[in-house]
């Protein structure tokens, strides 16, 4: 731990039970990733780029670098195999302040942003089955944020998972276990169906004819590319919340690291594979003109007739329900060990006693994700946090190279892969397209800078209260 860190001072202390496995890490691994991004943002990745061969490649080049982090970070995860994860790595890397930016701005808004946007795409979909959920069902018309049917079930979806995570974390682990074995074979399905029942010879003939149209080893296909890759990225982030259930996983250093190859490996050629059906299912007018960029469903609809939209329904619904679960019940621990460090409300650092859950912690984190649900504005926040998240990844990696300057003699049980060429090759890469959305997408970029720059002073005035008390 930094020698800066703050410490809360509590005796007798309730730590956190360990008590997850290698199947259990792996499924938060891949629930946790797994969402309805994959459903979707097929649509604007193709009207950016144009091309069949490159919005394949968006999606091969998003799954090489999510993958490259992910075995970087098993260093980092064996060798500090704490609660916070994340948090911790950047904590003892670059200093306290570093880890605070990290909490403050995931707690802010990249956590509890995804929570609720999540949350409320299943609610969204649910709407095939129910027609009372809706956008524009208001159900309390009342006061400054009028609550419509959509909201309502996704806030009551959020009670509901942070009351059985705060139960038990068996229980929350049982239920994404559950999830995400459902959602990955739904995934897996819709690959197996498309590949060998769903192929259009009209699809095959307009995207593989042409396959690199509008495609050029030159500035602007890099240019486009990059920038297109912010929905792929998106849609395959949050595999690192495994890290932060490091104090409750058992054997950490080899179920961390494995979990993290496991995971990724396997989303990430699920969601290559999902995009060549996409591909031979669907002329590419067809992905870049699909109603509400719903290309899943399109697909789905292709493939099985009027019944597709009803069996894509569910499959979200599942899927967006197990990723709820596995990113509310990974964000806790992070509050949870901010807490212990001073940096965050000091009633989070506490461990129900029996259920051995950092329960302050989640119903902290579902009011605020509750909150922003009813705002409204989750979904711009999160656009404008994608380059801060693409940062902190950046950031955590180059950690690596710091720690093994600074800290030689610290035991790593697993070393990065490929170290130095793979996560240098990282950070230039995920450097690169950074700079890209500063260049083309400043409103998005520069927003997302400004939340995590506003926890500088937040940071500094927490930390001089600390001391004051």
């Amino acid at each position: 731990m930094a020698e800066s860190a703050v410490r809360l001072t509590a005796s007798p202390r309730v730590e956190l039970q360990k008590s997850l496995g290698l199947l259990d890490a792996t499924t938060l691994v891949m629930g946790s990733m797994i969402g309805s991004g994959v459903f979707i943002v097929s649509a604007d990745i193709s009207r950016q780029v144009q091309s069949p061969g490159l919005m394949l490649v968006t999606w091969i080049v998003t799954a090489l670098l999510t993958l490259i982090a992910a075995l970087s970070y098993g260093e980092l995860a064996a060798a500090m195999p704490r609660a916070g994860g994340q948090y911790v790595y950047l904590r003892e890397a670059f200093g306290p302040l570093f880890g605070f930016l990290y909490g403050w701005t995931l707690f802010l808004v990249i956590q509890t942003g995804t929570i609720a946007a999540v949350a409320v795409a299943f609610a969204k979909f649910s709407g095939v089955f129910f027609p009372w959920i809706s956008a524009s069902n208001v159900v309390l018309p009342a006061g400054p944020l009028p609550v419509n049917s959509q909201q309502l079930v996704g806030i009551l979806v959020l009670v509901f998972l942070t009351w059985l995570n705060a139960r038990g974390v068996r229980a929350g682990a049982n239920l994404q276990n559950v999830f995400t074995i459902a959602k990955t074979g739904a995934l897996a399905g819709l690959v197996g169906l498309g590949f060998l029942a769903g192929r259009s010879d009209a699809a095959i003939e307009a995207n593989f004819t042409g396959f690199w149209r509008n495609a050029g080893w030159n500035w602007d296909t890099v240019r486009i590319t990059g920038v297109a890759m912010v929905g792929a990225l998106f849609s395959a982030d949050a595999w690192n919340n495994v890290t932060f259930t490091a104090g409750e996983t058992r054997h950490p250093s080899r179920n961390l690291p494995l979990s993290l190859a496991l995971g990724v490996g396997a989303v990430t050629a699920l969601y290559v594979a999902c995009n060549f059906v996409y591909l031979m299912v669907l002329p590419i007018s067809a992905i870049q003109a699909a109603p509400e960029d719903r290309v899943g469903t399109a697909a789905a609809s292709a493939i099985l007739g009027p019944a597709g939209v009803q069996v894509m329904a569910a499959a979200i619904m599942v899927s967006t329900f197990g990723c709820a679960n596995g990113i509310l019940m990974a964000g806790a621990r992070v509050y949870y060990a901010m807490a212990l460090d001073g940096l965050f409300f000091r009633a989070a650092a506490k461990v129900h006693p029996d259920r051995r859950t950092p329960t302050v912690a989640l119903w902290t984190q579902c009011l605020w994700a509750c909150l922003l649900t009813l705002s409204g504005s989750y979904s711009d926040l999160l656009d404008y946090v994608i380059f801060a998240v693409l940062l902190f990844y950046v950031l955590t990696i180059a950690g690596v190279f710091v720690l093994r300057r600074r800290r030689p003699d610290m035991e790593r049980p697993y070393r990065a892969a490929g170290y130095p060429v793979l996560p240098a090759l990282y950070i230039l890469l995920a450097g690169s397209i950074a700079v890209l959305l500063l260049m083309y997408k400043p409103s998005y970029t520069w927003p997302g800078l400004g939340i995590v720059f506003l926890g500088v002073p937040v940071f500094y005035l927490w930390r001089k209260r600390e001391v004051t008390q």
